[in-house]
């Protein structure tokens, strides 16, 4: 197993760093071309969501992923360095089947990031990055996440991004009841949000989206209407929540925004939930009296109360992690013979194929049975003298020496040269 994966999380870095590594959905091929470009890398994906962008490959020796995320970010290394991790090998495996399975998410059990991570494959897959050895992984990934999620009660015991907006917002304004929330941006995050909202009172929704056919599908499953988005500025003093997720590079709210909004709202309150990475409001916003703005970070601290439930399960999710973990990676050392026992059967049946060539016309007529005979014959010796070595690769598996193992035997029988006829 030659995996490798580098990034940033919210664990690891502060969302002024994971905004400037972020990646939007437009870059992702870009990303991921650059990637595979690099030496000594086989296959590539980035996942890029607001609390992770990770680089996933699959590698030869010497290919320098620190070294590729400060030159296509534009970052030196002292911006980077104590918020980088690493994993390679049996430990990069486990922590994608963790990552996909909701147990290394802000908010344990969220089922958001496996859908993330299916998306992030299918970009990848469709540019040809990834193929054989992360296509093994990823599908082993998706079958390990929906193991966790059949078998513990992870994700009922979830308290999604989505819920812990809603309990801010409730301390804010003691009742949701009545109030008018304005959608800036149409993702699946941002619906999640404002449904809670909305089933906890909130009255009204107001959708800006860039593409505006977006905005109004989800308005029409609201109930809710539909502002353009360059009416932005002079109608969001109509809301009391404002929920921003879109893909912009740079804030849209600004600190002359939040001026504007406050006049226009008469100094009444307003709250914002920014979960856009990198962020749609600046932090100068959050300065003004009478303006709330929380961030992914800001929910983070609230939504790291788990219960006991949680913890539990938690740990029973684990363990399914680690099982898991030995199963694939006895499977990808069993997949690495492969080649051999291929190599050696082939070139065992050249040199049976020509020797009954070979005899075939000192033989004379002979009769369909007696063909028969012969070819059970010849196939009985050679399948009775592989049988050895052909055990013998696949119990190596395990062996610490097993390359060399692999190595003698295609030594021995030559594999690496045509037969004699």
């Amino acid at each position: 197993m030659n995996f490798h994966v580098i990034g940033v999380n919210h664990n690891s870095a502060p969302l002024e760093v994971r905004e400037r590594l972020a990646v939007s959905e437009s870059q992702l091929p870009d990303a991921i071309r650059s990637l595979v470009q690099l030496p000594g890398v086989d296959e590539g994906m980035v996942l890029s969501t607001c609390n992770r962008v990770e680089v996933l490959t699959s590698t030869k020796q010497g290919a320098d992923l620190r070294r590729f995320l400060g030159e296509y970010f534009r970052l030196s290394a002292d911006a980077l360095n104590g918020h980088i991790y690493e994993f390679q090998q049996r430990e990069a495996v486990r922590h994608i089947f963790r990552v996909a399975a909701s147990l290394d998410s802000m908010v344990v059990g969220e089922p958001q990031i496996l859908g993330q991570v299916k998306e992030a494959y299918a970009v990848a897959r469709g540019l040809g990055a990834v193929h054989s050895s992360l296509e093994a992984l990823l599908s082993r990934a998706f079958a390990v996440a929906k193991r966790v999620r059949s078998e513990t009660a992870i994700g009922g015991f979830s308290v999604s991004i989505a819920s812990v907006a809603v309990q801010l917002a409730e301390k804010i304004f003691g009742s949701l009841d009545n109030k008018t929330v304005y959608l800036v941006g149409a993702g699946e995050m941002a619906e999640l949000a404002a449904r809670h909202l909305v089933a906890h009172g909130a009255k009204d929704v107001i959708i800006s989206n860039r593409t505006h056919a977006r905005a109004v599908e989800l308005a029409e499953s609201f109930g809710g209407r539909t502002v353009p988005f360059d009416q932005l500025y002079e109608t969001a003093d109509h809301a009391d929540i404002i929920l921003t997720s879109t893909g912009a590079a740079e804030p849209i709210f600004r600190r002359e925004h939040g001026e504007r909004l406050l006049k226009g709202r008469r100094n009444r309150p307003v709250f914002f939930i920014d979960i856009a990475v990198p962020r749609n409001v600046h932090p100068d916003v959050n300065r003004l009296d009478g303006i709330f703005v929380y961030d992914v970070d800001d929910l983070k601290a609230v939504a790291s109360d788990n219960s006991a439930e949680r913890r539990k399960e938690a740990e029973r999710a684990e363990k399914i992690i680690e099982l898991e973990v030995d199963r694939f990676a006895l499977r990808m050392k069993s997949l690495a013979v492969v080649p051999t026992i291929l190599s050696l059967q082939e070139y065992c049946e050249t040199i049976r194929q020509a020797e009954i060539d070979r005899i075939r016309g000192r033989l004379g007529s002979i009769t369909p049975e007696q063909e028969a005979a012969i070819e059970a014959m010849t196939r009985g010796i050679i399948n009775k003298l592989l049988h050895t070595p052909i055990t013998t690769l696949k119990s190596s598996t395990d062996h610490p020496e097993a390359a060399t193992i692999h190595e003698m035997i295609r030594r021995i029988f030559n594999l690496n040269s045509k037969p004699k006829e």
